[in-house]
């Protein structure tokens, strides 16, 4: 074969490998995408169809077929055909369904919890659901590390999730000390007393340390504080105390005298004189009145009385409108008694007394809140038994006398006496030295009311 038709079979060749490369270029490119070949749709949300374009014909000759369950993860192919010059052409794209949502885990219990030392966190629990997968909760898997515990769960899509619990092992909580019997006890002169005792555990600590603090000497009369202090293994503690009299009356009969309300210019002194007179001690439960008057309270501390805490206002709309209210009002007329005698006072009667029902129109509840916190807090609120009725009913001395005589139980040994020592108060004054002298003819004895004293109280009414 010459040269010459060499180079025309050569020719004719690249001429048709031109024709054939060019049709299929040709026929490639006679349908275009509108925008990309894999489109990616997240679960639930709506496919955009953008259709397809070709130069050559009418873009309403192509055909799309194929659907998109937006509903169910997974890959769609959407195809675009047309026909030209007899010849169909194809081309597709790519529709990816996916889960791009999270799962959700929820623990039980807190964030955080307290551990006691180095005890082992019993796991309290947790839950992991996901929008398209359901139920993974076998699925989490648990890490601890630091004091934290990773918890970790993926759904079959590979979105994760991961929370944390923290791990607390410093004890806080101190240990729970009661006594055994009452916080108040008495015994009599020259006889043996016998401490009760006490219970207590602890939150982590098997063995808790309990000290003793204080004596009862039976062989004086007086007032005794016994102080109990239990420690738990890493410093924590808790203190109670009891309050136990040493009497030489073995008379079961006692009669607390006690004044509200002062103290007052006219009533006050009349009323210290008696008790001078008759070598008698009451409580005297004070209120805030001019500066004027604060050597009567001064006077009724140093004559041996004691001076206990009523109220700063005595305004029942400023003392219940809250229970922070009460204790701001409180406070400062404790602040007042201590300023004045040097002793900071945990004695208290409530404005109205514990069974008050004037408070429900300023709060509902406050008093069975407040009956119980206060307690808790280590103070002593009494009520009474006896009422001489001087504040209301009574209209003479006489009245008041057979009030309080009617009232007292030789068999009480908490007789109770609500009085008061306001201003001109004459009908109680006038009344006190007989009801001193009918008491002392009946064998009971008087005395002031402490912290050793039981506490005498009304049921609540609000």
């Amino acid at each position: 074969m010459n040269k010459k038709l060499i180079k025309i079979l050569i020719g004719i060749g690249c001429f048709v490998i031109v024709i054939v490369v060019g049709s299929i270029f040709f026929f490639k490119n006679l349908i275009s995408l509108k925008g990309d070949e894999v489109v990616q749709v997240a679960l639930n949300s709506n496919y955009e169809e953008k259709g397809a374009k070709t130069n050559f014909i009418d873009d309403d000759n192509i055909k799309i077929t194929g659907e998109v369950n937006n509903k169910k993860v997974g890959t769609y192919k959407i195809k675009y055909e047309v026909k030209f010059l007899g010849i169909k052409v194809d081309k597709y794209r790519t529709v990816e369904v996916v889960d791009r949502e999270a799962p959700e885990l929820t623990l039980k219990g807190g964030e955080t919890v307290n551990v006691c030392g180095d005890a082992k966190y019993e796991e309290e629990g947790y839950t992991a659901t996901d929008a398209y997968d359901g139920d993974l909760t076998d699925k989490v898997k648990i890490e601890e590390k630091d004091n934290i515990i990773f918890y970790t769960v993926e759904d079959k899509s590979g979105n994760k999730t991961t929370v944390r619990r923290y791990i607390n092992r410093d004890d806080k909580e101190a240990p729970k000390l009661t006594l055994v019997g009452s916080e108040t006890d008495s015994v009599v002169l020259n006889s043996k007393y016998s401490d009760p005792g006490y219970k207590v555990s602890d939150n982590c600590s098997e063995k808790v340390d309990v000290k003793v603090e204080g004596k009862v000497d039976t062989s004086k009369v007086g007032s005794y504080t016994l102080t109990y202090t239990a420690t738990d293994g890493v410093g924590n503690t808790t203190t109670v105390k009891r309050y136990v009299k040493v009497t030489n009356n073995t008379n079961k009969c006692v009669i607390y005298l006690t004044f509200d309300d002062g103290p007052s210019k006219t009533s006050t002194p009349k009323i210290l004189e008696i008790l001078k007179k008759k070598n008698v001690k009451a409580t005297f439960f004070v209120i805030n009145h001019s500066s004027s008057l604060d050597y009567l309270i001064k006077q009724e501390y140093n004559e041996g009385h004691t001076v206990a805490l009523h109220s700063y206002t005595h305004n029942y709309k400023t003392v219940y409108s809250s229970k922070t209210a009460f204790y701001n009002d409180l406070e400062k007329i404790q602040d007042k008694v201590e300023k004045l005698t040097g002793v900071k006072q945990m004695i208290t009667r409530f404005p109205g007394g514990s069974s008050n029902t004037v408070s429900r129109n300023y709060q509902k509840g406050i008093m069975s809140e407040l009956t119980k916190e206060m307690k808790e807090k280590g103070y002593h609120y009494f009520d009474w038994n006896v009422s001489s009725g001087d504040a209301g009913g009574a209209k003479t001395s006489n009245d008041v006398y057979k009030n309080v005589t009617k009232g007292i139980s030789t068999k009480r040994s908490n007789n109770v006496v609500l009085m008061h020592d306001f201003e001109n108060n004459n009908k109680t004054v006038n009344a006190l030295e007989r009801i001193i002298d009918y008491g002392l003819a009946k064998g009971c004895r008087f005395d002031k009311i402490d912290m050793t004293t039981p506490m005498v109280t009304h049921g609540v009414n609000n």
